[in-house]
């Protein structure tokens, strides 16, 4: 199977956080994808289900198919989708790299915070490029760990954030993944390549992003790997408390917290079989 480990794990806290991740920001990255009825989209990675509820809620009369190689998380995107009442998705287990559609099953591709898991994020997106009808698109969203910056700044923070960033790439994965969005895209074979980013901006002026995105998400996803980065002795136990203190300190009043999603999309043209 040509899939890193998944670097933040499986637990029930994790299943949380991308709830809030999704819930919190879906305005910023899902508000321009929507899709007509009668459209086939594939969800490719669909994880716990986060996504989902918010791609079938914008595009209700689409035929969404939503895959994952795992089954425990295709047990809880299941459980999700059904219980807001989601009627158009049906979920399939598959590997990303050897799915088992026909060319040109669908007319469009959905794929968000899969790539930075993945060794080879290229062939995965070529892979992903003959089962869609020509013409058809793809949409594809990556965050990127380096673009966060803060205030107070720290570089106990920064040091612990940059534990997560070596950890997913000792794992074959990516956290910076979000700025090499275009040339994947494009090496991949797709055109008219558009990449947008998509800030996050928190103060104290957005008390559901402080919650939300600062606290339940970013500082929830670095302290996942506090177990990790100390037994490794990548950081004290101490110096690694004191980061998430930092980072904490970014939600109260004077603080500030940034971070960038990048959102591509491209066109599917005609593909030679033999390639």
């Amino acid at each position: 199977m040509d899939r890193t480990d998944y670097v933040h794990g499986y637990s029930e806290r994790e299943a949380e956080r991308l709830n809030d991740q999704a819930r919190t920001l879906t305005s910023l990255l899902h508000n321009d994808t929507r899709y007509p009825a009668g459209s086939r989209v594939l969800e490719a990675g669909c994880g716990t289900g986060a996504q989902t509820v918010i791609l079938a809620k914008n595009s209700p009369g689409a035929e969404i198919t939503s895959i994952d190689i795992s089954p425990e998380s295709l047990r809880r995107a299941e459980e999700r989708v059904r219980s807001e009442g989601i009627e158009n998705v049906t979920f399939r287990a598959g590997d990303l790299f050897s799915l088992p559609f026909g060319p040109q099953s669908f007319d469009h591709v959905f794929v968000c915070f899969v790539l930075e898991h993945l060794p080879n994020p290229r062939r995965a997106l070529a892979s992903l490029r003959p089962l869609i009808r020509p013409g058809g698109t793809i949409t594809v969203i990556e965050g990127d760990h380096g673009s966060a910056y803060f205030h107070p700044d720290s570089a106990g923070a920064q040091k612990a954030i940059r534990c997560l960033v070596d950890l997913q790439r000792e794992a074959g994965g990516n956290a910076l993944i979000g700025r090499e969005l275009y040339p994947l895209l494009v090496s991949a074979g797709y055109t008219d390549v558009q990449v947008s980013p998509r800030m996050v901006y928190v103060d104290a002026s957005r008390p559901a992003l402080v919650d939300g995105f600062t606290r339940q998400t970013f500082t929830a996803m670095v302290d996942g790997v506090k177990k990790t980065a100390i037994g490794r002795g990548m950081m004290t136990k101490d110096a690694w408390e004191q980061a998430i203190a930092d980072l904490e300190r970014t939600c109260e009043p004077g603080g500030v917290f940034c971070y960038t999603f990048f959102k591509g999309t491209g066109t599917a043209a005609g593909w030679d079989p033999g390639t």
